[in-house]
């Protein structure tokens, strides 16, 4: 049950959580501020500040507004979901304090991301405000005629003409006097000259300091506790109950047939080579009995040792049980630490160059789906089915290797026409690029 639950709170962080509304309306965002910044020199998107041509600016005019209507969408969302009693006040504000706890720090590092991406979106909807209230008006227009467009005869629908888009008249509702890079300017020459600049910056260093610390801790407790779990149970609680267990009943040597199999050959190696050594004069010459006495104290040897081996591969497969609900814990009892750890990856992401991201995409996907992959999965298949004492069924390895590599690369794929082509463009054509 405990399990389920783990599950079942895990889906929804990941598809049910207020934070992916803001995410999908910020990745909307940088959208635009990227078409912006490629297209129109960072210059608000209006048919004054560019050069092209009409079919080309009602295309890029169209990437906007879509962009706008899902902001607003998922804003309504997120101010929805947010306003909700039930959610745990993720967005309480607490000051900084040297003698805070890490509960706290953390607290205050989420607020700050998302008062960061709240901030950005606000300056996008600001700047093109009137498209955006055109298109919320214009998206619960088109809601409503839908309705009265079912009951509608097509013959009064011909009739009916052609209202004209208001929506295309510009894009930019409002520009200042002055261009906002210059303001920009004036904003960070005014916070340099600010006295309190060199606080604000070692407050900020500090949360940044201690985040980063928070999230490598986690990340070495998500490693060596199921380790240590793994290895404590291993030893001092499954081991003495398997052998206690395998000597009284009078177990099997061998678990599976193959390790009877990889047995026999070490035994026939073993005395084709003593026969060997007999002719060649490097042992002394033994007669058949005394060639049988040395083959059975190795074949006992051999026996004693796939005994353990087989002992170790049943200990191995509780102790990896263990292994992973000492994982799975974790992960439930220290969601604050998960969130702090997956922000500190997507900024670690996101401030990576377009060539680093292609370069860390290419280099995934030729491990895991690329033409010399199969070779290497095949090698962890057959070291995990040793680990836990099964039978590597070739026909399962193949079977596995000519699915589960797909899946992946379509996985894969799908990310990157997804997502990461609306947030960065420039590192999907630079993975073309490359990948070519």
């Amino acid at each position: 049950m405990q399990l389920r639950a783990f599950f079942r709170n895990a889906g929804q962080w990941l598809f049910k959580s207020p934070d992916q509304s803001l995410d999908q309306a910020y990745e909307a965002a940088l959208t635009i501020k990227k078409i912006e910044d490629d297209y129109f020199d960072g210059k608000p998107i209006t048919q004054g500040n560019s050069n092209y041509g009409d079919s080309a600016y009602r295309y890029i005019q169209g990437e906007v507004e879509r962009n706008l209507l899902l902001i607003k969408q998922r804003m309504a969302t997120f101010e929805a979901t947010r306003s909700n009693p039930s959610q745990d006040g993720q967005m309480e504000v607490q000051f900084y304090d040297d003698q805070q706890d890490e509960y706290t720090l953390d607290l205050i590092d989420q607020s700050a991301i998302i008062f960061k991406k709240l901030r950005f979106i606000d300056e996008i909807l600001e700047r093109y405000e009137d498209l955006s209230n055109q298109l919320t008006a214009l998206n619960t227009a088109n809601n409503a005629s839908k309705q009265v467009s079912q009951k509608a005869s097509p013959d009064n629908a011909k009739k009916q003409p052609a209202k004209p888009d208001k929506s295309r008249a510009g894009l930019a509702a409002r520009s200042g006097v002055l261009p906002r890079s210059i303001l920009r300017t004036v904003d960070r020459v005014k916070q340099d000259l600010d006295p309190k600049a060199e606080t604000d910056v070692m407050r900020n260093f500090r949360k940044s300091q201690g985040k980063t610390k928070l999230a490598l801790r986690f990340v070495l407790l998500l490693v060596i506790v199921p380790l240590l779990t793994q290895q404590l149970t291993k030893h001092f609680v499954i081991g003495p109950v398997v052998d206690y267990v395998r000597q009284t009943t009078e177990a099997e040597v061998f678990l599976n047939d193959e390790m009877e199999e990889e047995a026999l050959h070490e035994l026939q190696q073993f005395e084709e080579r003593l026969r060997f050594e007999v002719i060649l004069g490097k042992v002394a010459t033994l007669n058949e009995t005394q060639l049988e006495e040395r083959v059975l104290d190795k074949a006992l040897d051999i026996e004693e040792e796939y005994r353990e081996r087989s002992a170790d591969s049943v200990k191995n497969v509780f102790a990896d049980i263990f292994a992973v609900l000492a994982f799975s814990l974790l992960l439930n009892t220290c969601k604050r630490q998960v969130a702090t750890l997956k922000a500190f990856i997507d900024e670690i992401v996101y401030g990576l160059s377009d060539s680093a991201k292609a370069f860390i995409i290419i280099l995934f996907t030729d491990m895991f789906v690329g033409f010399h992959s199969p070779h290497g999965w095949e090698v962890l298949l057959e070291g995990l089915s040793r680990h836990l004492g099964f039978p590597a069924n070739r026909d399962f390895i193949f079977l596995f290797i000519a699915t589960f590599p797909v899946i992946l690369d379509t996985v894969f794929k799908y990310w990157i026409f997804r997502y990461l082509n609306r947030i960065s463009p420039s590192a999907v054509a630079t993975y073309k690029n490359m990948n070519e």
